[in-house]
């Protein structure tokens, strides 16, 4: 592997992993969502609801699958 993979496969895992830490935390979704949403919006990312959602399935059906 190209060292460039292995640093983008060390921050793409980093990135996932947060997501998935906030999406299991203790706090109703829709709330947490919303914190996703403005740290999002505050370095200049813009998601959509309907993509937000996207991305929230995703994630619980991975997580699912290794449950």
């Amino acid at each position: 592997m190209k060292p460039l993979h292995v640093i983008l496969s060390v921050i793409g895992g980093a990135i996932a992993g947060a997501a998935v830490g906030l999406l299991v935390a203790p706090e109703k979704g829709e709330t947490t969502r919303c914190k996703i949403a403005k740290i999002l919006k505050e370095k200049g990312i813009s998601l959509k609801k309907d993509k937000m959602e996207e991305l929230v399935d995703e994630i619980e059906d991975q997580i699912d699958k290794h449950i």
